[in-house]
């Protein structure tokens, strides 16, 4: 896991270069969406569609709909955002240090269209291959189910 620690002040973050590219999001993401995907904010824990979902599928970007997860790295952490232990490749996802609320911690974003994921944590315990949980907001994703049916 690579670190950007050039990461924007929290009240840039989410933000994008252009103006414009803002405003073409608000038109396109529902107001909590945006709240999640575009500035950062984070859904209330056990409130989110796919924190218990168990389907096969790949979940992608809520934003942008590129490949983020592989159902099969989704695991029960049970801390009320859904939990993955891997992206499906490094060059998915971006990390950026995140300082805000008194802790330090690492952002995940979609690589493709920077659209605030959540964050990831090591060294918890879980037993899972990489002792990493990808604690995600169920806002910031689409499962597709399709991809299962190959």
């Amino acid at each position: 896991m690579t670190q950007n620690t050039n990461a924007a002040a929290p009240a840039e973050a989410g933000r994008t270069k252009a103006d414009g590219e803002e405003i073409r999001w608000q038109d396109v993401l529902s107001p909590e969406e945006y709240a999640v995907l575009r500035q950062g904010a984070t859904e209330r824990p056990f409130s989110g569609e796919y924190n218990t979902e168990t389907a096969a599928g790949m979940y992608q970007c809520r934003a942008c709909g590129a490949d983020l997860f592989p159902s099969d790295t989704k695991f029960a952490s049970h801390c009320g955002w859904p939990s993955f232990y891997a992206p499906l490749a490094e060059d998915r996802v971006r990390y950026i240090r995140d300082t805000t609320m008194g802790m330090e911690r690492i952002e995940v974003r979609c690589a493709n269209c920077d659209s605030h994921m959540g964050h990831v944590f090591e060294g918890e315990g879980y037993d899972t291959p990489t002792d990493q949980r990808y604690c995600i907001n169920s806002i910031s994703l689409k499962l597709n189910t399709a991809d299962a049916q190959g």
